[in-house]
């Protein structure tokens, strides 16, 4: 049962940090990256799909994606769907391709995309206590229930912290990591 608790908090402290990253994906850094777009939907149709079900999304350069829908009746649905998103880009379409320049960030955004990362990652140290107090809840249950020793239990909440620490030192790094990459120019 100790070794089935520390598994499930390990796997359960392993999708927040995935989570993280994915959330950190969706912040532009003002370099092209594919995964910009993963969360724009798109009609494909009569069904909401994710934009890299419906065109091929690639790189052009270091400040330019383009997309290259399957289908050339998407090119209108995509582009709209581009400019409606919540990233604030201009597409510009030349015959079946969209062409998506990434401005430059000035140093105002990226000092406000800065506290967006760190709120993110504070987010994530919030989950991963959680995932914490849950194991530990379940050690004291089992304890109570006499189905573990108090040596026992103390030594699996330690073990518990360490995989907390561990998590948390993983999520400051994700998290300095970003802050690099949006502070280069």
């Amino acid at each position: 049962m100790l070794a089935e608790t520390k598994k499930d908090t390990q796997i359960r402290m392993g999708k927040s940090l995935e989570t993280l990253r994915h959330e950190l994906a969706k912040i532009r850094t003002g370099r092209a990256h594919p995964s910009l777009l993963e969360h724009v939907q798109v009609d494909f149709y009569g069904s909401m799909v994710p934009i890299s079900q419906a065109a091929n999304v690639a790189i052009d350069d270091a400040r330019t994606l383009s997309v290259t829908p399957w289908d050339k009746s998407m090119v209108q649905v995509i582009e709209k769907a581009i400019l409606t998103s919540d990233l604030g880009l201009n597409p510009n379409t030349s015959g079946q391709t969209i062409r998506i320049p990434l401005p430059p960030l000035t140093e105002q955004r990226r000092i406000e995309l800065s506290k967006v990362v760190h709120n993110e990652g504070e987010n994530a140290k919030i989950a991963i206590r959680n995932i914490r107090r849950d194991a530990n809840q379940t050690l004291k249950e089992l304890l109570k229930e006499k189905e573990i020793s108090e040596d026992m239990e103390r030594k699996a909440e330690s073990e518990v912290q360490l995989l907390t620490d561990d998590a948390v030192k993983k999520v400051d790094e994700i998290v300095a990591e970003k802050e690099k990459e949006l502070m280069e120019i």
